[in-house]
């Protein structure tokens, strides 16, 4: 990825980056696939990782590489909360923190799609989040890698389209971000409607 960023920084065309990245072999999609879990559970954006991945790897390719990477790293947070935080944090936490986590605990893979469709919420914070709940992980990981998968391949739509930001590759990339964040706002709406609130 910092291969990828200093080539950008020197003005290069997307063209000659993957050129660039293809020199590198099978080495290049396994490292990007490594950074972008383990930045991932350091909080670094999904965003900028995956559009990076559009550069490095094209869309299609990157896409594939993005959706792995960000599973594989949010998977990882939600281990490593489970593992050393589920306890202590339940024991400590306040009548909000333990609403909401049985709130998400409660709809299991639901809540886990919703958070990852839901426009604005802290993703990399959620994936801790939600190992602080009993949410079986094949649940977690299923609701996870569906829930990414379109904003990985419109992130790398645009990053892949870095230049030529009217192309209809970074239009559908466009479209896709805005029908994804309606679609949240839709389904928690529904959710939280009054006959739901009252349910």
């Amino acid at each position: 990825m910092l291969f990828v960023l200093a080539l950008v920084l020197v003005a290069e065309d997307p063209e000659t980056i993957r050129r660039r990245v293809d020199t590198l072999g099978t080495a290049a999609p396994v490292a990007f696939v490594a950074l972008m879990a383990g930045l991932t559970c350091a909080f670094f954006p999904f965003p900028v990782m995956a559009a990076a991945g559009g550069l490095a790897f094209g869309t299609a390719a990157g896409t594939a590489l993005a959706v792995l990477g960000g599973t594989l790293g949010a998977v990882a947070a939600f281990a490593i909360a489970r593992r050393f935080g589920a306890g202590s944090v339940r024991a400590l936490a306040g009548p909000r923190l333990q609403g909401l986590l049985a709130a998400v605990q409660r709809r299991g893979f639901v809540a886990v799609l919703y958070l990852r469709i839901f426009p604005g919420v802290p993703r990399d914070l959620a994936n801790y989040l939600c190992g602080l709940t009993t949410i079986p992980l094949a649940s977690y990981a299923l609701a996870t890698l569906i829930g990414i998968a379109p904003r990985a391949f419109a992130y790398t739509a645009l990053g892949g389209s870095f230049g030529d930001l009217g192309s209809p590759e970074a239009i559908v990339a466009v479209a896709l971000l805005v029908g994804m964040g309606l679609l949240g706002l839709a389904l928690v709406r529904r959710d939280l409607g009054p006959g739901r609130r009252a349910s």
